[in-house]
């Protein structure tokens, strides 16, 4: 059963980003968020296209192990709606909160369409996290019902709760299985699945907890509309199509997993397909490209960082169109070799957990170096002068509420103060910020609480990491403020090094005279250390603890071995 109505204003505002994928200003103009009163994209947009094209495979999981498990779109509709049927006989209901911890494997998909169908509200949880972690979640997101792999079940034994327990997958002793239901019982369970009722497009959907570079990671609350028909904007910046074979480099539990492994590529009825990898192989993703006929490329900068580095000639894209990077600013350095190799150019998005795509490079625009792109269509961004709250050429990236994009959160759950904070004044804050030119171009400049002054001059980190980066014994770094008697601050790189480099003096000088070279002299960076460089537990680099660790040095503790100053050379 499924809303035709709800379905067909769905299809109709996918079709018109499709009908202008190359035509920015057509689709910016023209382009509405579809009006969704009750919605279940489930029902209302998968089942109906698996109907129509059933044998097209929906979704590829290929392992380094010699696996290879495809699922059409019929077998992936009639699946869901078994496990739907399994789980409401374990006492799944609508508004139930349901912890989902599987790495990528097809009972994922399987379970998020589900659960969608039930109407349950889902908390993805990545398998990284620990029992401290779990618990957490589980008390703050006031969970019901897990599904964790066989492998994280006993993180879970010392979390406290009533909870419904599922595994997937074989237990690795039977202890581990005690009290949990196995998975595997849903294949007994009927296919044909009827809702229990209606759902309406503003019921929450998805409660994501994020990592958080700064603070307690919130709790970030998405709808039936707001992430499922807001990543229109993911799939028109990506430039998927009907039939393409989309790859995204991401891990389940975070929203990118939400992003370009289920909503985008299935808005547009492509083909996801999951590489998965034991440890990272650079050499192995570049042979996949081919191997696997992949038409859209998604990664994220740290990858991308890493591929560079492999040798990208030996890689087959035939068949390959579009590449784009998303979750921090890519640097142009990166976008230059991959084009350089390919003959294809990385276009950089920007959006958070909070939104789906906000801006983006979408395909068939010109690129400007360092750019991140503009406004995607439905999304009225404005830059806002920190200090005026006036609209401005600078300042901080916000959206117009009075003109509120489907694809922004309802808000964070269970924290009206910061709710407040983000949605004050008429906007939406998303706490970074940026520039832009005549040409409606924003260029990303960092964090709120990132960008510093040194010497009264404001220093954007991503500018100088985007510099730091083109030397050749530089695989990552960042930036933060160094406290200094004279000019309060300078800057300070981290540095990781490339395989091969060594750390020394030597080095530190001929990084410190390669940007001397580059950049303004109130820009130079003038300390340097070599270190492995903190992230959380998404990947994302945590200047906030790089920023402590600079405050603490400044009254505490001498220089480490590994770190330099301008001073100690002579220029």
């Amino acid at each position: 059963m499924n809303n035709a109505v709800s379905t067909d204003a769905f299809r109709s505002a996918r079709d018109l980003l499709l009908r202008h994928r190359d035509d920015y200003a057509a689709a910016r103009e023209s382009f509405a968020w579809p009006a969704l009163d009750e919605f279940n994209w489930a029902l209302d947009w998968f089942d109906v296209i698996a109907a129509e094209h059933g044998d097209r495979t929906a979704l590829r999981v290929v392992g380094d192990d010699g696996s290879d498990e495809s699922v059409s779109y019929a077998r992936m509709a009639a699946r869901s709606g078994q496990v739907a049927n399994w789980l409401r006989g374990l006492g799944v209901r609508r508004g139930d909160r349901v912890l989902l911890m599987l790495g990528n494997v097809v009972p994922l998909w399987e379970i998020m369409l589900a659960a969608i169908k039930l109407g349950a509200v889902i908390i993805p949880a990545s398998t990284l996290l620990q029992p401290a972690d779990l618990a957490d979640r589980v008390s703050r997101g006031e969970v019901r019902h897990v599904v964790a792999e066989a492998g994280q079940v006993p993180k879970f034994a010392a979390v406290p709760g009533d909870w419904t327990r599922v595994i997937v997958g074989a237990p690795v002793g039977q202890d581990d299985a005690a009290g949990w239901h196995f998975y595997a019982d849903a294949a007994g369970a009927p296919e044909d699945f009827a809702p229990d009722g209606v759902t309406n497009a503003s019921d929450p959907l998805l409660l994501y907890f994020t990592s958080g570079t700064t603070s307690q990671p919130k709790l970030v609350e998405h709808t039936h509309a707001s992430y499922p028909a807001g990543h229109l904007s993911t799939m028109y910046w990506v430039g998927i199509m009907p039939g393409d074979v989309h790859l995204n480099i991401s891990s389940p539990g975070w929203a990118k997993h939400a992003w370009s492994n289920l909503f985008a590529p299935w808005n547009a009825q492509a083909t996801i397909l999951i590489l998965n990898q034991s440890r990272f192989s650079a050499a192995g993703l570049l042979a996949a490209l081919g191997d696997c006929g992949v038409t859209t490329f998604c990664a994220p900068p740290t990858v991308w960082r890493m591929l560079i580095q492999a040798d990208l000639g030996a890689a087959d894209v035939t068949a390959l169109r579009d590449c784009v990077a998303a979750g921090e600013p890519l640097n142009p350095e990166v976008i230059e070799q991959v084009r350089k190799a390919w003959g294809i150019t990385v276009r950089d998005g920007f959006g958070q957990t909070e939104t789906t795509a906000q801006i983006g490079n979408s395909p068939a625009q010109p690129v400007k170096p360092g750019s991140m792109g503009r406004p995607l269509p439905g999304y009225p961004v404005t830059l806002v002068d920190p200090l005026t709250g006036q609209p401005g050429k600078d300042g901080e990236i916000c959206l117009d509420l009075s003109e509120r994009p489907l694809g922004l959160m309802t808000g964070y759950l269970g924290d009206a103060e910061r709710d407040a904070e983000a949605m004050r004044d008429g906007y939406y804050h998303t706490g970074d910020v940026a520039t832009s030119d005549d040409d409606g171009y924003i260029t990303y400049v960092g964090r709120t609480d990132d960008v510093f002054k040194a010497s009264d001059y404001r220093i954007s980190p991503f500018e100088l990491e985007s510099v730091l980066i083109e030397h050749e014994a530089v695989a990552e770094a960042a930036v933060v403020p160094s406290p200094d008697p004279i000019r309060l601050a300078v800057p300070k790189a981290y540095i990781l090094l490339a395989a091969g480099a060594t750390p020394g003096p030597d080095l530190a000088r001929d990084i410190m005279a390669f940007c001397r070279e580059r950049v303004a002299p109130y820009k130079r960076i003038r300390r340097i250390e070599f270190a492995d460089l903190p992230k959380t537990i998404s990947g994302k680099i945590r200047r906030v603890e790089l920023r402590g660790r600079e405050a603490d040095d400044a009254t505490q503790k001498p220089r480490g071995v590994t770190e330099f100053w301008e001073e100690d050379f002579s220029w």
